[in-house]
């Protein structure tokens, strides 16, 4: 009897045959990716140099125009401030209020001269005196003691007036006058329509005083602690 040859199937692959070949082929991949170069997880930070250049520019400037107000009373500022833009109808003046707020000003830069010459004591007990400085010595406002003892005051003489309190005083009224010429509303009072010279002037003048009148307070500083000033302490 004669065997027939029994005809050979191919095996078909199986689905976990199927699986498996995909899961090597995620792995490969995965070790693919793993091999390149990875890309940086953040970039690095930007240098700070500018920026800690820049703020103490800024905060250099904040100083020197606070300091520039610290010049000036702060009775006068702020009164300076707040009826400034009354007086010129807010920059736009008149035949009236041209010459009102002249007299303003000049109002407000005597003050600026005369509270340069005012100091403050403060007594053992708490007690605070404003006075005025006198060739003599300080001659006090508010003093008043009903036995005439004035034996809880200090040295009154220390306080007297010196050349130095007459040149404060000029370079406070120039504080003053640069602080005014760089009110919006001052200036469109006077000079509505500057020429360009003029206007050139207004920029340049008020910050070259404010300028030179900083320094000469850095070399000649003040002692005084007056009217619209910190109080000072028995000297």
């Amino acid at each position: 009897m004669a065997l027939r040859a029994r005809p050979l199937t191919s095996k078909q692959p199986s689905e976990s045959d199927e699986t498996l070949k995909i899961i090597q082929t995620d792995s490969s991949d995965d070790d693919e990716i793993k091999d390149l170069p990875k890309p940086p997880s953040s970039l690095p930070p930007p240098s700070s140099a500018p920026a800690t250049l820049r703020q103490r520019a800024i905060s250099q400037t904040l100083a020197s125009t606070a300091n520039l107000a610290n010049l000036l009373p702060t009775g006068t500022l702020l009164a300076f401030q707040l009826l400034t833009p009354i007086f010129t109808n807010n920059g736009v003046c008149d035949a009236a209020t041209r010459p009102l707020t002249v007299i303003l000003l000049l109002l407000l830069a005597f003050s600026c001269f005369l509270f340069s010459f005012t100091d403050s004591l403060k007594t053992p007990d708490g007690r605070v005196f404003y006075g005025i400085a006198t060739f003599k010595g300080l001659w006090l406002f508010d003093y008043a003691d009903e036995t005439g003892s004035t034996a809880t005051l200090p040295d009154l003489s220390k306080y007297k007036f010196r050349f130095i309190d007459a040149v404060h005083a000029v370079l406070s009224v120039l504080v003053f006058v640069s602080v005014a010429l760089r009110d919006k509303n001052v200036v469109n009072c006077f000079y509505p329509q500057p020429a360009i010279e003029v206007q050139e002037v207004l920029d340049i003048v008020p910050i070259g005083i404010g300028f030179i009148c900083s320094l000469l307070f850095v070399v000649f500083p003040t002692t005084r602690h007056g009217i619209g000033y910190p109080i000072s302490h028995p000297k």
